[in-house]
């Protein structure tokens, strides 16, 4: 039985956040007494994934005025705090505006049960699904993310390159191949010790859109999440992908919004 929307939204928070691992080598989780937070290199993710459900207002500021410090001591003068719609105090992302933070576009918190979907891959002709093996794969992902959502891959890059190296068997890469050419790549994230993995990316350049290869991506990641026995799917989905993956089964737990600091500008 799929547990209802408050009770899979406290084992999100406890297990993916409160409990959260490293999301790749060289990278490390920090515990305090208010938020925990990751910190790697300059090219890794750093940030706050979680805070205290109790914090008030006092406390809350001494937290952002605590991890600003703390970061910028390393040298890493930029870093996101990750922040969801249930978090405390309510007015938390306008006490970080407060202290210097950006925040940019929110995205919507979904989960699913994995044996709720499907893992039949329909796609369209002349386009295959294979998973990434090596570098020159991961080249590949970085043309088709780079001309999906017209940004740089080049910290991604990175990451992905050491999840493949270092640790494969936390990690899927696959790309939607049309001939040679990449028209679509996504990730997915597993974390050992939990009943999550994560879904990521998916975009799809332009011509290619709208014929059904990011379902087939999702589905063929169902179907890998299942043969390793996780539990949930979840993703932190664009206004674009939302929908689909609500269709696909996928449940509404909320929202979440990056708020970035960026000390050196």
């Amino acid at each position: 039985m799929t547990p209802d929307h408050n009770t899979l939204l406290s084992l999100f928070d406890h297990e993916m956040r409160e409990h959260a691992r490293p999301d790749g080598p060289g990278v490390r989780v920090e515990r305090t007494a208010d938020v925990v937070r990751q910190v790697g290199a300059a090219d890794d993710w750093n940030g706050v994934v979680w805070s205290a459900p109790d914090l008030d207002g006092v406390r809350a500021d001494a937290a952002i005025a605590a991890q600003v410090e703390h970061f910028g001591a390393l040298g890493l003068d930029e870093f996101e705090w990750k922040l969801y719609a249930h978090d405390r105090p309510a007015d938390l992302g306008q006490r970080l505006r407060a202290a210097g933070f950006v925040a940019e576009e929110p995205e919507t918190l979904l989960v699913a049960p994995v044996a709720d979907l499907a893992t039949a891959v329909e796609l369209p002709e002349g386009v295959r699904l294979r998973t990434v093996t090596d570098a020159a794969d991961v080249e590949l992902m970085a043309r088709a993310h780079e001309q999906a959502f017209g940004s740089d891959w080049s910290r991604l890059r990175h990451q992905v390159l050491a999840r493949l190296t270092e640790d494969p068997d936390s990690f899927v890469g696959v790309l939607a191949m049309a001939g040679d050419e990449p028209v679509s790549s996504a990730r997915m994230e597993l974390y050992p010790g939990t009943g999550f993995a994560g879904l990521w990316g998916g975009g799809t350049v332009a011509p290619w859109r709208g014929k059904g290869i990011y379902r087939a991506l999702v589905a063929f990641r169902a179907r890998i999440a299942a043969e390793r026995g996780f539990t949930y799917l979840q993703v932190d989905a664009s206004d674009q992908s939302r929908p689909i993956l609500q269709r696909l089964g996928f449940r509404v737990l909320g929202t979440t919004t990056p708020y970035v600091y960026r000390g050196s500008v």
